[in-house]
């Protein structure tokens, strides 16, 4: 039988990937199923459109099992396989991929089926080019945490199956050991504050934590913050080789705008910019902007944000 299959360790992406995976299920007139290791997660995907929702029964990291996925994806036909663009998912994805002898692309941000082919766009250097990929099926494909939104559940539900899974026997997972963070995702975060190197000192950086207080934002940085000065955590920093964010609003204080960074934040809805140069990069990005010293600005727009 064959089909679209979407599958991701990080449910939040899974039910994002649904999104593209209707159009394309749409286009080729196949069914489109769901694959999980998560037995509830498995009903919630069933609930948002699934026509199948397979629960991967197993004890497996998600590393081990692309064996395993790869021959299940193989028995069932599948046309195009959407995974999620984590560090794992893209390691399922390229061993799936050589399995299946498929073609595959990585970072997609549009797809559409076109003459019986995959057709994706994905951004390259940084955001200064995009390039277009065709890909004749059967396809695989990474997809990036928040490129869609996930879609409204569906009035009837699709069937819930288990397959019972067996991970790879050459790898075995002795310990598991969980990163110091503060346990803050700003990529879910609806409003923030991001600063860059026009604080001249870490104190200084109670100024932006007032102003996002104001607004019940979280904190963000450029590069130079956390991993020069070690000003804000590492799970702050924003940029091509940081976090990707897409909040309602984006208040970019004493920052130039760099490219680099510019990448992780410019699909957010509102951009707000605070710096001393007019010519600032920012500038260009921002939907609104405040030349002036964010010593003097921060303190009157947190007063002003407070009232």
């Amino acid at each position: 039988m064959a089909g679209v299959f979407v599958f991701s360790e990080d449910l939040a992406l899974a039910r994002q990937l649904l999104t593209p995976a209707l159009e394309l299920k749409a286009s080729l007139g196949e069914p489109l199923v769901a694959l999980t290791t998560s037995e509830a997660g498995a009903k919630e995907l069933a609930a948002l459109g699934a026509d199948r929702a397979i629960w991967l029964k197993t004890e497996a990291a998600p590393e081990q099992l692309a064996l395993a996925l790869a021959d299940l994806l193989g028995k069932e036909q599948a046309s195009v396989v959407l995974v999620g663009g984590t560090l794992r998912g893209k390691h399922v994805a390229s061993q799936v991929a050589a399995r299946l002898d498929a073609a595959m692309a990585t970072d997609a941000k549009t797809l559409k089926i076109a003459d019986g082919k995959l057709e994706i766009t994905r951004v390259l250097y940084a955001g200064l080019a995009v390039a277009e990929e065709v890909l004749v099926l059967p396809a695989v494909a990474t997809v990036p945490a928040r490129t869609f939104l996930p879609p409204s559940a569906v009035a009837q539900a699709g069937a819930v199956e288990t397959v019972e899974l067996a991970g790879d026997a050459r790898v075995t997972i002795t310990a598991v050991t969980a990163t110091g963070n503060e346990g803050v995702d700003i990529s879910a975060a609806s409003m923030l504050v991001s600063i860059g190197r026009g604080f001249r000192k870490q104190d200084d950086v109670k100024l932006a934590a007032d102003l996002a207080g104001a607004i019940k934002a979280e904190l963000a940085c450029t590069r130079g913050i956390a991993e020069d000065e070690h000003w804000l955590p590492i799970e702050r920093y924003i940029g091509i080789s940081g976090q990707t964010v897409k909040p309602e609003l984006y208040l970019a204080v004493g920052l130039s705008g760099q490219v680099q960074h510019m990448v992780g934040c410019r699909e957010s809805k509102l951009i707000v910019a605070v710096n001393n140069d007019e010519r600032a990069p920012i500038f260009e990005a921002a939907d609104y902007g405040i030349v002036g010293d964010l010593y003097q600005v921060l303190p009157l727009l947190t007063a002003a944000l407070k009232n």
